[in-house]
């Protein structure tokens, strides 16, 4: 299993396949064929279906314009490759426009990049094992946690980085509840964190408390549909949930940043074995891989921050992805806006719950983590293409627009 670091990417919204992902897979062609005329890319799939909501025309043209180059882009949404999605075809053209070169790309989700030849953009395999069951036996059988598994085998500087990704993620959160206005697109949505932050101030107890957390998670979402620096955990369109759950611990709990850091780290680690044992790629597995993932990780992260077992912690990330399966990515518009910030807020909050139901318990349960991630990644490609990020399907239907006042 890589490192935890290709969980929490650091990036510019909305979306770490739509955006993060093709603007990547434009420098990395650029730097191979910089001696090019012009260039051509094409999109496929997924990718082109809701590309332009998700900016990726921008991500890309803008690499382009950035190095003095002229690019063509060409869009074909209804032409999917066999291996993923969202690919992309790159073609480096001559002054009669014969192509000298092409490549062809994939963005597979969290901002990571493959090709025809790789089997993934991975780094070193950092972990001896690569699923939860395994994990958990080296854990009790050595005595320790999962953060101290990831300080044991990840890069040496995890923690640092890991610090950097916290910091990231509270200037979103700050942003977030500064920032108000309409969000960029042809929706027109107005921003909620800054209106929920203050309005909770009015209320007491439990709905006080809830409000928070809701402004906390909205906060760093909407960043991210604008366009925002924020950190993929483990994606830009699931981004909202871990911070917005952490930061409502640190202020409402008083927990330290040293032990948020150390429930970032087994955050991470669940994050990393749903990304290698089945997908976090909304156009794979719809959006149970996104938010799902995203909902297991802060329920994990909660549960450790509580004092849970190891077995508690695994029972938490299971009920965070099994209460997602069958969600499908359905985007109005092409945007990373409805129904995904809503179903942030909502994420973070069961979080909350599935460490409480967790917590109450043993540990012991039916259906394992791994059991729950193999079934995801069956129910994801088992989904009708139209409900995998193509806008074609579900409330991607609409328009977004109200239909009365």
């Amino acid at each position: 299993m890589e490192s935890i670091k290709s969980i929490y990417r650091i990036g510019n919204g909305p979306s770490s396949s739509h955006t993060m992902g093709p603007r990547k897979a434009s420098l990395m062609f650029l730097e191979r064929r910089s001696d090019a005329h012009k260039y051509r890319v094409t999109l496929y799939g997924s990718l082109a279906a809701t590309g332009e909501g998700h900016l990726t025309d921008v991500a890309i043209i803008t690499v382009f314009k950035d190095a003095g180059k002229k690019v063509e882009l060409v869009w074909k949404p209804d032409v999917f490759l066999p291996r993923h999605p969202n690919a992309m075809l790159f073609e480096a053209l001559n002054e009669v426009n014969e192509t000298i070169e092409s490549w062809t790309a994939y963005s597979i989700g969290g901002g990571a990049i493959v090709d025809e030849t790789s089997e993934a953009e991975k780094g070193d395999e950092r972990y001896p094992f690569k699923d939860m069951h395994n994990l958990l036996a080296y854990c009790n059988s050595n005595g320790l946690t999962m953060w101290e598994v990831v300080k044991k085998y990840d890069e040496k500087d995890v923690m640092d980085y890991l610090g950097h990704v916290w910091e990231i993620m509270q200037d979103a959160i700050h942003r977030g509840l500064e920032n108000e206005g309409v969000l960029p697109g042809s929706l027109k949505l107005p921003r909620k964190a800054a209106r929920l932050f203050v309005k909770a101030n009015a209320y007491k107890g439990t709905l006080q408390k809830r409000a928070i957390l809701f402004a906390y998670t909205l906060a760093v979402s909407e960043e991210n549909a604008a366009g925002g620096l924020i950190v993929t955990a483990p994606t830009c369109g699931s981004c909202g949930v871990l911070p917005g759950v952490l930061y409502y611990l640190k202020t409402q709990h008083n927990f330290t940043d040293h032990k948020i850091l150390r429930a970032l780290a087994t955050a991470g680690l669940i994050g990393t074995i749903v990304k290698q044992n089945a997908s976090i790629s909304g156009a794979e597995v719809g959006c149970q891989g996104e938010i799902g993932t995203a909902c297991a990780m802060a329920s994990a992260a909660t549960t450790q921050l509580f004092g849970g077992t190891i077995f508690q912690i695994e029972y938490s990330a299971e009920m965070g992805l099994e209460h997602h399966l069958g969600l499908t990515c359905d985007p109005v518009g092409g945007l990373v806006q409805i129904p995904c910030i809503e179903r942030n807020a909502f994420a973070a909050a069961r979080a909350l719950n599935h460490n409480a139901y967790a917590i109450l318990g043993d540990g012991r349960h039916r259906i394992s983590f791994d059991k729950v991630v193999e079934t995801m990644k069956k129910t994801g490609h088992d989904l009708p293409k139209i409900y995998r990020e193509t806008s074609e399907g579900g409330l991607a239907r609409y328009s977004g627009l109200a239909d009365d006042f």
